[in-house]
């Protein structure tokens, strides 16, 4: 029920956004991820997403921001909402932050792959930039398991020829006082941070 009302938030949200982009003639970036775009914890208008877009604004650079991440979010759920999405907004880049919640869950590795590359494929097609948000999981899941779940990143980058970040937690994660209470989701303290992981290489894109 809780997920249920969550991704209700999340649709009256995209409406309202949509609505204002339908004023603009501004190309959309369209940030497609999970609680760690989604502001999982704190107020959204301090999340990672809303700091890009205040730094679009503060450089200027003629770009609308559209976040459509979802709390809980496995790649198989952002491939089925993916389509409407990118016809809802119609962006010029997709940045995709999914995988967590697969690592976490141990789920198969090849079909998160296949999830994402879908998602990359699918953005391509109607002529977005892509940029891939890559994740660590923790040693416990085993060497197997964590160094090919990393890999996937990679591979994906390397095989599309896509720009990606390969761990945009770096410098967050495993750091007590840059996360909230349940030890896993970043504070407002950290969101700076992650803008600053994932600046260097979404900046290029904007021409």
């Amino acid at each position: 029920m809780f997920r249920f009302l969550k991704i209700l938030s999340v649709i009256a949200g995209l409406l309202f956004t949509s609505l204002a982009m339908a004023e603009s003639s501004k190309p959309v970036i369209l940030f497609f991820g999970d609680s760690l775009s989604a502001a999982y914890g704190i107020p959204k208008e301090q999340g990672w997403v809303n700091l890009v877009a205040l730094r679009l604004k503060d450089k200027q650079l003629p770009y609308e921001v559209a976040n459509a991440s979802v709390s809980g979010e496995t790649t198989a759920g952002g491939l089925s909402r993916l389509p409407a999405a990118l016809k809802q907004f119609k962006p010029s880049i997709v940045v995709i932050e999914l995988g967590a919640n697969d690592g976490l869950r141990g789920l198969p590795l090849d079909a998160m792959k296949n999830n994402l590359e879908k998602m990359i494929q699918a953005s391509q097609q109607v002529k977005a930039k892509v940029v891939l948000l890559g994740m660590l999981i923790p040693p416990n899941y085993g060497p197997k398991y964590t160094q090919g779940f990393k890999a996937i990143y990679a591979d994906l980058s390397d095989k599309y020829k896509i720009p990606f970040v390969p761990f945009f937690l770096e410098g967050v994660s495993g750091h007590r006082e840059l996360v909230i209470e349940d030890g896993l989701h970043p504070n407002v303290i950290a969101q700076p941070k992650i803008l600053d992981n994932v600046w260097p290489t979404l900046q290029p894109l904007f021409h």
